[in-house]
């Protein structure tokens, strides 16, 4: 039986989704959904990465599409601007000397 949620997917465009969710009490991978198993260089011993093994208890590619939402227009969305350290707004993070 799968346990779903509700998401919001922001690729490729603005969307609610409902997702499959891990078993809470997987004996196999804890709730997690996979099993992680590092490796390493033979030669050296150093840490080179991490496989991920998707656990029997979880389909991550099972989702739904509930709404797509719009996008917002470019004259809505946030500008970010850089803000001067040493305006006289008084936002400055820097000690006063």
């Amino acid at each position: 039986m799968p346990r779903l949620r509700i998401q919001l997917a922001t690729w490729p465009r603005p969307a609610l989704i409902l997702t499959d969710t891990p078993r809470p009490y997987c004996q196999h991978c804890d709730g997690i959904g996979g099993i992680e198993h590092h490796y390493g260089d033979y030669d050296t011993g150093e840490y080179v990465g991490t496989d991920w093994e998707p656990c029997d208890c979880w389909n991550e590619t099972r989702r739904w599409l509930l709404l797509p939402l719009p996008r917002l227009p470019r004259w809505l969305r946030r500008r970010r601007r850089a803000r001067d350290p040493w305006a006289t707004d008084g936002d400055s993070n820097e000690p006063p000397f």
